[in-house]
């Protein structure tokens, strides 16, 4: 039987499906894996009787996704600490539309905060907010792989929808908000708690996330003189500070800071902006989803 290695455009559409569904990228890798064995396994017979090949693969990895879903989920719940979403590299930010000026809504639309926000959607719910309103996909085509009809698959992205309408809406890339980030930069590596504190929302949110290898905050750090005062702790211990640097990088389609110590990684910082202060902050430092950020 022969192998047919699928197109790039075509892997990088199944890798922002999955990610955006799994919030995760290497799983997001296993699940274009998958459905490259499945594609192979159909020979090139039934590859043939295929009308829409890239609908296809969609619907596969889509199901895949779901699945892996939901024993992820299982899993989360069970681990000590909290989960938060792996930064993707850029290449899974977009899912290589017909025109490429799409790009930008598609990278704006799933940042680090907003799949953080996803985890509070079912998983019928997120699948089908994603698969129609970044996708494009019917709610025909949904209801499929969801095994609904196609007015129940309606209904899931409409509750989705008005679920995540309640968290305020992010600032958009501009450079109101890159001040943001840079003030929170220089705060952080001079130390400066009042230049912090004034940079973060009263009702401020940080979460932590250090995998099974770092030490974190077990619960969601709230308000801004907490946040601050946390940050500046976990920040100060780096030693020695000369071979510690915080550089601005993309994450997710946003503006974020990465903390390295020499050349490796060993946190990236992004930051929910809203109002022009920073709202929420997903600290990521779990080696295991960093690897992205490495410098050639």
């Amino acid at each position: 039987m022969s192998a047919a290695v699928l197109p790039e455009a075509d892997r990088r559409r199944l890798g922002a499906v999955a990610y955006r569904i799994l919030g995760s990228f290497h799983d997001a890798e296993d699940v274009i894996q998958e459905t490259q064995i499945r594609w192979d396994a159909l020979g090139e017979e039934g590859r043939a009787r295929i009308h829409e090949p890239r609908a296809w693969l969609t619907t596969v990895a889509s199901r895949i996704a779901l699945d892996l879903l939901g024993s992820a989920r299982s899993r989360r719940e069970a681990a000590a600490g909290i989960w938060l979403p792996e930064p993707a590299p850029d290449a899974y930010l977009g899912s290589a539309p017909a025109d490429p000026s799409a790009l930008a809504d598609l990278d704006e639309s799933i940042g680090l905060a907003l799949l953080i926000a996803m985890e509070t959607l079912t998983p019928a719910e997120r699948v089908a907010l994603i698969l129609h309103d970044s996708f494009g996909l019917s709610f025909r085509e949904i209801a499929e792989i969801l095994d609904r009809t196609a007015p129940a698959a309606r209904q899931l992205a409409s509750s989705a929808r008005q679920k995540l309408r309640r968290r305020p809406t992010p600032d958009p890339q501009s450079p109101a908000r890159d001040r943001v980030l840079l003030a929170f930069r220089e705060a952080c590596a001079t130390g400066d708690l009042a230049a912090l504190i004034a940079a973060l929302s009263p009702e401020v949110i940080s979460r932590a996330d250090g995998g099974t290898l770092i030490r974190t905050a077990p619960r969601p750090v709230i308000g801004a003189d907490r946040v601050a005062r946390y940050l500046l702790g976990i920040l100060g211990r780096e030693e020695p500070r000369e071979n510690v640097t915080a550089q601005i990088v993309r994450a997710n389609g946003f503006g974020a800071l990465a903390i390295f110590r020499g050349e490796d990684p060993i946190a990236l910082l992004d930051l929910d902006i809203s109002g022009g202060l920073i709202r929420e902050i997903a600290f990521i430092v779990d080696p295991e989803k960093l690897t992205a950020l490495r410098r050639p």
